[in-house]
């Protein structure tokens, strides 16, 4: 899908770097169907262009990331078409997270409901001094949908996971960044700056390494007891590799690495 396509996204590449903005500013870039479907297309492309290496996700204006689902649209959900709706949000934000290529979250504003569950299915969140963070959904008598309630607590921890989820608690940046829920916190000019450094720092590392040390946290995330499994696996393949070879050699003979991905 052409970027020119996409009715309510922005897609911008900058070196290696796609940078994905959620334009529904007019509606606090609250995700609605159509930002799902658009969203896996985005990441499906991201994947597949071997020029990019890695995305930014961010929201449009200055007010809000994502502030939450579009409530209206979760109200007129058939009955019947509830427990899929959550799904079809859980798959997209499994290819989030399950990108061999790294995903950063800039979030510039509110980050609530299904914002704050697009953030933490990044690889890394950077956070403008302005942003508040929060899973609020038991306030409408909803439960959180898009991996809120299995995300919040790997991140920060069973006890304040459990605090924010029942409470509908909103955090401000300092918090969460206190709690681990964000990597930084900027003033808002600095924020695109902020990830796209982080990028180009990991970017000058073997794309394989990063490749195989994502599959290796993900594999732990979702089922423990394989993470060291992979984690070995991972090492084997990266070990034998021309990158692995090369790297190591590097280091020996005191001169930088060129990398391949290979």
């Amino acid at each position: 899908m052409a970027a020119d396509n996409y009715t309510t996204l922005l897609l911008e590449t900058e070196g290696a770097t796609l940078k994905i903005t959620i334009n529904r500013p007019e509606a606090m870039n609250s995700l609605n169907a159509d930002v799902i479907t658009e969203l896996g297309l985005a990441i499906a492309h991201l994947q597949s262009d071997p020029a990019l290496r890695g995305a930014i996700i961010t929201g449009a204006g200055s007010k809000a990331f994502v502030a939450g689902a579009d409530i209206a649209g979760v109200n007129q959900i058939p009955a019947n078409e509830t427990e899929p709706f959550s799904k079809r949000g859980q798959d997209v934000f499994f290819s989030i997270e399950n990108s061999p290529k790294p995903i950063i979250a800039a979030v510039n504003g509110f980050a609530l409901g299904g914002g704050c569950e697009l953030a933490m299915a990044c690889h890394m969140r950077v956070a403008s001094d302005n942003a508040k963070f929060g899973q609020p959904e038991v306030n409408l008598g909803l439960v959180a949908g898009y991996g809120g309630t299995q995300r919040l607590v790997q991140l920060i921890g069973k006890g304040k996971a459990t605090e924010l989820l029942l409470t509908g608690a909103v955090i401000k940046a300092d918090e969460a960044l206190a709690l681990g829920l964000t990597n930084y916190v900027t003033t808002p000019d600095a924020l695109i700056a902020k990830a796209l450094e982080l990028l180009e720092t990991i970017y000058a590392k073997s794309p394989l390494a990063v490749a195989l040390t994502l599959e290796a946290i993900a594999a732990g995330v979702h089922n423990p007891a394989s993470g060291y499994a992979v984690e070995a696996s991972a090492f084997g393949r990266a070990a034998r590799s021309h990158d692995g070879r090369e790297g190591t050699a590097a280091f020996l003979e005191k001169r930088k690495p060129a990398f391949t991905g290979k």
